[in-house]
C-alpha cells in the first residue's frame, strides 16, 4: 500500500476555511502530528480529516485549539471504545449459547446493582 502525503499548501487548498495560522495553531495544540520530510511537514489523510472536523467544530462552537484538542481526544477515545466493544461482541458471538445466556444474566445483574447504588 502506497501512502500519499499532502503538503502544507495541498492541505490549505483542500480546506479553504483553514488559514495558515490556524493550521499552525492546530498542529501546535497536537490535533494533528504531521510527519517531517526534508524539513517540511507532510500530512496524512487522517490529518486532513481531523483538520476538517476541527474547522467544523470551531465554526459551530467557537472552540480554541486547546479545547478542540480535548474534544478530538474524547472522540478518539469513543472510537477506540467502539472498536473494543465490536471485538468483545464478536468474541461473545463465537461462544456457546449457554455461555452467552450466562453473561447476559451477569451483565443485567451488574447493571441493576449499579442503578440501585447510584
Amino acid at each position: 500500500m502506497i501512502r500519499q502525503f499532502k503538503t502544507r499548501d495541498e492541505i490549505l487548498s483542500m480546506i479553504p476555511e483553514l488559514s495558515p495560522e490556524a493550521l499552525a495553531a492546530l498542529t501546535e495544540a497536537g490535533i494533528i502530528q504531521p510527519l517531517l520530510a526534508e524539513g517540511e511537514p507532510r500530512f496524512r489523510e487522517i490529518d486532513a480529516a481531523r483538520l476538517q472536523l476541527a474547522v467544523e467544530l470551531e465554526e459551530m462552537f467557537r472552540l480554541d485549539p486547546e479545547a478542540l484538542a480535548l474534544v478530538l481526544s474524547l472522540i478518539d477515545q469513543l472510537n477506540g471504545i467502539r472498536g473494543e466493544m465490536r471485538a468483545v461482541l464478536g468474541a461473545l458471538a463465537e461462544e456457546p449459547p449457554e455461555t452467552r445466556a450466562r453473561l447476559r444474566r451477569v451483565i443485567h445483574e451488574i447493571r441493576i446493582l449499579r442503578v440501585q447504588r447510584d
